[in-house]
């Protein structure tokens, strides 16, 4: 597996992993019409080629093929995200891990899913509080979890 950077190049195999990997793994934890909220099948590309500029954007892949992504933005890790048939191989722990050695402060925050927020809390991640986000005419719970780095 190596870890790179991504580029605008990606955005494309991004938005299909995301889609896939929100309404897959995330399924058992939300409903349909939630799930469409937060992936929606139109992603609004413009947005997220502005995230890729702003933020810290890297990739784990094997063989050519991505199998996932994280980005942070300061202290705030904004996405990490696994392909379905990938999960459980250890993506998420080394991308998780590369972001947060590149996170400029001693304290790293996620607003971690229903479905992440076991991963983040076996990595050392506190609970700061649970929250109720409004998103496309729908709400979704998820978790404010923060870390201590050293």
């Amino acid at each position: 597996m190596t870890i790179s950077p991504c580029t605008g190049a990606d955005l494309t195999p991004l938005l299909a992993l995301f889609y896939d990997a929100v309404h897959t793994t995330c399924a058992p934890c939300y409903t349909p019409a939630q799930l469409s909220a937060w992936a929606p099948e139109e992603t609004d590309a413009p947005r997220w080629q502005e995230k890729l500029r702003r933020e810290l954007f890297l990739k784990a892949e094997e063989g050519g093929t991505l199998l996932g992504f994280g980005a942070l933005e300061e202290n705030y890790l904004d996405l990490l995200y696994v392909r379905p048939d990938a999960q459980g191989r250890g993506v998420g722990g080394v991308l998780c891990d590369f972001l947060e050695r590149r996170c400029p402060d001693r304290r790293i925050t996620v607003h971690a899913s229903r479905a992440a927020k076991d991963f983040f809390a076996r990595r050392g991640y506190r609970l700061v509080h649970a929250q109720q986000v409004a998103l496309r005419g729908q709400t979704l719970e998820n978790f404010v979890m923060e870390k201590e780095l050293i």
